[in-house]
């Protein structure tokens, strides 16, 4: 590995785009390029163009994406769609115009269909319908993968273009988006039992019936992951993968219940109060468990356990954020 080349990681701001900056930096990479959204907006074509041919990236990590929970896609459906896969289409094409040889994708479990065989594997990818909670995210995530596989079939031979997208499993840690309407289970979890133990109240109650299985990566495992598959050599890669389902997996390879989960952020922040569940609200897919043989065959596992995990996610949400009056019936994305 060259650790001098000039990596681009778009999104460095958010959860797993900051954690693959870190993670880069401490794999002894030095020449990272950044942008905040005020200074690049990635939906705009020509800023995007004007970008890539000033800088001439190397490499690039594409982890910028609008994301939500249940309720923000459900709210703004039409924004998730767009901005996503305007994002994508920018990025990629304007990469490759400037030769950019490498990029790696960031995905999302949720592009698998509701109802797929579980663990999810990769084959399972276009088999069934999504759920409907958070299908034009989705959709958009899909047409990034797409993209990837469709650049690399045409410009492969011709132009060294080995772009590669990597599936996360539902993420949390550091960086994490704690806002009590729009952010994920975890986050919102955390918020939920920290300004209860403050206010003393005697219980939390969560959105849906707790039934649902959910796996949980660590973002620093995540990032881990996303450099050792950015990293690998290409034969080794196309050994794993085939041409049109290119996309690898990304897990822990084991899950739990919303319940057990509440109950084990619970006792990481020491609340005592009781824990509800309003079976009225959506859960969500009743189960999410990746497949993660192919990147355990390339070589990589997740080293970070959940209890470890949510220990330090706690400790930055108290580090970055100051008490605020409960909310009512957080929406939780399961």
């Amino acid at each position: 590995m060259d650790k001098h080349v000039k990596i681009y990681v778009a999104g460095h701001l958010g959860l797993v785009g900051s954690a693959i900056v870190r993670k880069l930096q401490e794999k002894g990479f030095t020449n990272l390029l950044v942008r905040t959204r005020t200074e690049l907006d990635l939906t705009n074509q020509a800023a995007v163009h004007d970008f890539f041919t000033s800088e001439k990236p190397d490499q690039v990590y594409l982890a910028a994406a609008k994301v939500g929970g249940i309720h923000a896609n459900n709210t703004y459906p039409a924004e998730f769609i767009y901005e996503n896969l305007m994002v994508e289409a920018n990025v990629i094409h304007e990469a490759w115009r400037m030769g950019v040889q490498k990029l790696l994708f960031l995905g999302s479990s949720c592009i698998y269909p509701k109802l797929a065989p579980q663990p999810l594997s990769e084959n399972a990818l276009l088999t069934g319908p999504l759920e409907a909670t958070n299908e034009p995210y989705a959709v958009a995530k899909i047409a990034g993968i797409k993209l990837c596989e469709s650049y690399n079939r045409q410009y492969g031979e011709s132009h060294g273009v080995d772009y590669r997208s990597v599936m996360p499993t539902n993420l949390y840690g550091p960086g994490d988006n704690y806002h009590p309407e729009n952010s994920h289970v975890i986050p919102a979890l955390i918020r939920r039992f920290h300004e209860a133990k403050i206010a003393n109240a005697p219980v939390v109650t969560i959105w849906g019936s707790g039934t649902p299985r959910r796996e949980f990566l660590y973002v620093d495992d995540m990032a881990d992951a996303s450099v050792h598959i950015m990293n690998l050599d290409k034969a080794t890669y196309d050994a794993h993968t085939q041409p049109m389902n290119s996309l690898i997996n990304v897990g822990c390879g084991y899950d739990i219940t919303i319940n057990e989960l509440a109950r084990t952020i619970g006792k990481v922040i020491d609340y005592q109060g009781q824990i509800a569940f309003d079976p009225g609200q959506p859960d969500g897919p009743p189960r999410k468990l990746m497949n993660s043989q192919r990147i355990n065959a390339l070589g990589w596992e997740a080293k970070v356990g959940l209890k470890e995990g949510l220990a330090k996610a706690y400790a930055d949400f108290r580090a970055r954020t100051q008490p605020v009056s409960a909310v009512t019936n957080p929406e939780c994305q399961t």
